[in-house]
């Protein structure tokens, strides 16, 4: 039997489980925390198996993996918590939970971390000279390919350290492959969702609409219905002072061979604009770009570790800063005013803006 601990203000809180020969390979992490509850998960291997061409040369190696997660009510909003899952320091760790309107916090936004495992523990060691964000956006693509047991091992063990003192809010990449892993390790249920933060609402798309379906009238009917959510989410949410919109793929991109690719993520645009949103934030391409229409700053941070891309054919007349180079963005909100300051794998300051918050009229 394991232990798993919960420090809350002086209370110990201890529940049992079984791990028999289970092997923790993922996590701990946090997931879907609101001011009154969050949930603490982490990823174990029970059996593993190998695979060759011979059966003297079995080279390749995967395990059978699912989560454990146990969730927490009645919390308190703006305290940090701290947790032990009876695995020794390894499985020590501490999240917050959001603030009341009004108070101050940072997240980090980052994603495509899905290859070049060398860059993207770099880019997460320069991320974790700063202290940990409140919670973090990660744009997509965590992996290469969401249905390979092999890859998620080596995505938890780069982030170990870092997702163990924060809240991680994920969006579906297309390398996930809309693999029921995703949905289990992140404990969702919708490739879409949306979340609280402070004065902040939060609204995460699934923009893979071309990997959801076989037939073109399958994937329309599936954007219909995402499109409506969307717009009634962001509805219900005006009276938040920012409205952010996240997703995989951007609307607008410099990368040549991906421009008039994204239909239905410009078919959003104008409810952006509608419903008051002040940033929308994107992955998918391997660089960083900022536009700035129509008073929305459309911004895409796809610089976890995957390859980069170019930035050849940025819309100059919208273009903000367009570079190819591995990034993250962190942002600082105090009362209506969000700080954005994103930063190069080599620490520099790439870009640096100002949001200003409002409630939608």
């Amino acid at each position: 039997m394991k232990t798993f601990l919960l420090a809350v203000t002086g209370l110990s809180v201890a529940v049992s489980f079984c791990a028999a020969a289970d092997k923790l390979i993922g996590g701990p992490y946090v997931v879907n925390t609101s001011t009154r509850s969050a949930t603490v998960m982490w990823v174990v291997e029970t059996a593993s198996a190998s695979l060759g061409a011979a059966p003297e040369k079995l080279d390749r190696r995967a395990g059978s993996l699912h989560t454990e997660k146990i969730s927490f009510t009645n919390l308190e909003p703006g305290k940090t918590y701290y947790y032990d899952i009876g695995q020794g320091e390894a499985g020590k760790g501490s999240f917050k939970t959001p603030p009341r309107s009004g108070q101050p916090y940072r997240f980090l936004v980052y994603g495509d971390t899905r290859t070049r495992h060398d860059v993207h523990r770099k880019v997460v060691a320069r991320i974790q000279e700063s202290p940990a964000p409140d919670f973090a956006i990660q744009t997509g693509d965590l992996v290469e390919n969401g249905a390979d047991q092999s890859l998620w091992p080596i995505f938890f063990d780069i982030e170990h350290d870092f997702l163990r003192h924060t809240t991680l809010f994920p969006a579906l990449g297309n390398h996930e492959h809309n693999d029921k892993q995703f949905f289990e390790f992140f404990d969702l249920t919708l490739p879409y969702y949306s979340f609280n933060w402070g004065n902040a609402h939060f609204a995460v798309l699934d923009t893979d609409v071309a990997n959801v379906a076989d037939t073109p009238s399958a994937r329309e009917a599936f954007w219909a219905v995402e499109k409506k959510w969307l717009e009634e989410d962001l509805a219900k949410n005006q009276a938040s002072d920012f409205r952010f919109v996240v997703g995989h793929h951007a609307p607008i991109t410099a990368v040549e061979s991906r421009q008039g690719t994204t239909k239905q993520m410009e078919e959003a645009m104008p409810l952006y604009e509608k419903y008051h949103v002040q940033a929308a934030l994107f992955g998918h391409d391997h660089n960083y770009q900022h536009y700035l229409k129509n008073g929305i700053h459309y911004v895409v941070s796809g610089g976890g570790g995957a390859p980069l891309y170019d930035v050849k054919m940025p819309p100059k007349d919208i273009l903000v800063k367009a570079i190819s180079v591995e990034n993250f963005i962190w942002v600082s909100v105090e009362g209506n005013t969000a700080k954005v300051e994103v930063r190069s794998i080599d620490g520099s300051v790439l870009d640096a803006f100002e949001l200003t918050g409002a409630p939608g009229r």
